[in-house]
């Protein structure tokens, strides 16, 4: 079904295809229209469009950013109206393309189009890391190494408070805490540079 959100006081926008179910919210895009940019999701940069992908883990679309992005470009994409702050946060992706940068993963707590937390798999050193973006420049909080990237994986971040707890494919990888956002804010999905990635099953449950 659709999700109705609100943008400011007095608009409302029609969000791309979601559902709820245990108390989990899920943006999947399957009923969402081809080629364009899911509704209720406000895009800073990047190329983000709906695409049909026959190896999707829900069939049958997904999430595409495939711009080529100079290397300082942060490609982000947010969901409009959401505000949370403790957070079970993950989704489903698969590296496409990138010379500099492949993979992408997860934004939370933003304030805006420049500041959030960020979490990013990249198969091309096989390495999760965690950031604070502040300002549209992302420092490093955290880094783990990786055994396998390629091909569809699940990236999850669970935050309470000021910590941070990252997971790849269900194995807990970061631990970190860190208070330069403390208060609820919007979740959102980016990649780096000239990666090219599918998303699906944007997933998000509050506690």
């Amino acid at each position: 079904m659709g999700k109705i959100i609100t943008i400011s006081a007095c608009v409302l926008v029609l969000a791309a295809t979601s559902f709820a179910a245990g108390g989990k919210t899920v943006w999947n895009f399957d009923k969402d229209r081809l080629g364009t940019a899911p509704p209720g999701f406000v895009r800073s940069s990047g190329g983000w469009k709906v695409a049909a992908d026959p190896t999707a883990p829900t069939l049958p679309n997904v999430l595409a950013q495939r711009a080529k992005s100079t290397d300082r470009t942060l490609n982000l994409v947010q969901v409009a109206g959401t505000s949370y702050r403790n957070l079970d946060l993950s989704v489903k992706l698969r590296p496409i393309e990138g010379k500099n940068w492949q993979g992408g993963g997860l934004t939370w707590r933003g304030v805006d189009g420049e500041n959030y937390y960020a979490l990013l798999v990249n198969p091309l050193d096989n390495s999760i890391r965690l950031y604070k973006v502040v300002s549209n420049w992302p420092t490093e909080l955290g880094t783990a190494q990786l055994t396998q990237v390629g091909g569809w994986h699940t990236l999850r971040v669970v935050m309470t408070d000021d910590r941070m707890e990252c997971y790849y494919d269900g194995r807990k990888y970061l631990d970190r805490r860190n208070s330069t956002y403390g208060k609820a804010g919007t979740i959102g999905l980016w990649t780096r540079g000239d990666a090219e990635t599918y998303f699906d099953d944007l997933t998000v449950q509050t506690f």
